[in-house]
């Protein structure tokens, strides 16, 4: 046998001993999730838009020394500079190809909104159907948490760049759809009635489109006391004046919305800062609510602190009836660059109540 023959046997017969993209199913939460080029993908409290037979997977992109800015010694938080917004590509949702920057941070312009210095947090990427845009929205804040507004971006494609449209604090001299008089009455502490005219306070918040093509902000609000849902305008660029008050009083941050059988469902977080705490579920029949607790709807080993995470998103998988992909994040407070994503299905029960249960490891169903 000639010798490149031979060779080139030699080398087929070992490229398919080696495990191909595809051959890799089963996802490991909590352990460490490198793209294809063998690094740990960097994309925390984000969220995954499916476009064209793709998932756009976009997150926090945290890189560099975490550290407890002077501003946050009294709340107690931990830092990393802001480096923008990370995406990935896939088409089977276990391998992800590192697409760059979607929007970057401005460490030129220390008075930009994406300054190194501020908060660029809980990205989420829609797309417009209409204006054919890819829309994004996150958490702009400056380093002590007291600027509490929305940032818009927007892009032709994907995976971008993005153009920073600005940011605002959303339903300035907006009136809440279910709000009484007594909720605008002026009190200490009221912060409803005292942002009403400058715009209500928004932090870790998520997007979620219906089926006819509106969209809706939901965010935290009111010093993380109640959350919001806020319709958005036709281009998905700002709010359209129209919102309510959920869960009021309860202190729920961190909302992933989805919606099944014609029902939404919320999964939220406590306000514990990067500590984990037990998950809140919800459901209801109109998206402006009234919205029901159901509970924490985690079990197994860890479920009394969501796994030692905390929600971001749930995705329902394309082509696959009936599954939703919930996402967390296992946060690492002193080294935040190396907090985890824990991804688990989504069951239901005779109720018709989301379960997650604990695996340490599973796979896709055929």
């Amino acid at each position: 046998m000639p010798r490149l023959l031979a060779c080139v046997l030699f080398l087929a017969g070992v490229a398919s001993l080696l495990p191909t993209a595809r051959a890799v199913t089963a996802l490991a939460p909590g352990e460490v999730w490198r793209d294809t080029d063998g690094r740990p993908i960097n994309a925390h409290g984000g969220g995954i838009l499916f476009h064209e037979g793709v998932y756009y997977w976009y997150g926090e992109f945290k890189e560099g020394r975490t550290y407890l800015p002077k501003v946050n010694k009294a709340w107690g938080g931990t830092r990393v500079l802001a480096g923008g917004v990370s995406v990935y590509s896939s088409r089977d949702l276990v391998t992800w190809k590192n697409e760059g920057l979607a929007l970057p941070s401005v460490p030129e312009n220390p008075d930009h909104d994406l300054a190194p210095e501020n908060v660029i947090e809980r990205p989420k990427v829609i797309y417009n159907a209409r204006t054919k845009k890819f829309v994004l929205w996150f958490h702009q804040d400056s380093p002590n948490y007291q600027a509490a507004r929305s940032g818009v971006a927007v892009s032709d494609t994907p995976v971008g760049p993005f153009k920073y449209v600005g940011s605002f604090r959303p339903n300035a001299g907006v009136r809440p759809l279910n709000a009484t008089d007594a909720d605008l009455a002026a009190a200490p502490g009221n912060f409803l009635a005292r942002d009403l005219e400058g715009g209500q306070m928004a932090r870790d918040m998520t997007l979620f489109v219906d089926d006819d093509g509106t969209a809706y902000q939901f965010y935290a609000s009111e010093s993380n006391q109640t959350m919001h849902v806020s319709q958005l305008s036709e281009d998905y660029l700002r709010p359209a004046g129209k919102y309510a008050r959920i869960f009021v009083g309860r202190s729920i941050e961190a909302p992933a919305v989805f919606k099944r059988n014609g029902r939404y469902y919320l999964i939220g977080s406590g306000c514990t800062g990067w500590d984990p705490n037990p998950a809140h579920a919800a459901v209801a029949d109109s998206i402006f609510g009234p919205w029901r607790e159901i509970g924490n709807p985690c079990r197994g080993e860890g479920a009394e602190i969501t796994f030692g995470a905390q929600s971001t998103f749930v995705l329902p998988v394309a082509g696959r009836p009936d599954l939703f992909l919930a996402m967390f994040d296992r946060w690492n407070k002193w080294n935040l660059e190396d907090s985890r994503y824990v991804w688990l299905p989504i069951e239901f029960d005779a109720a018709q109540n989301p379960i997650i249960r604990w695996q340490p490891r599973w796979s896709f169903p055929e």
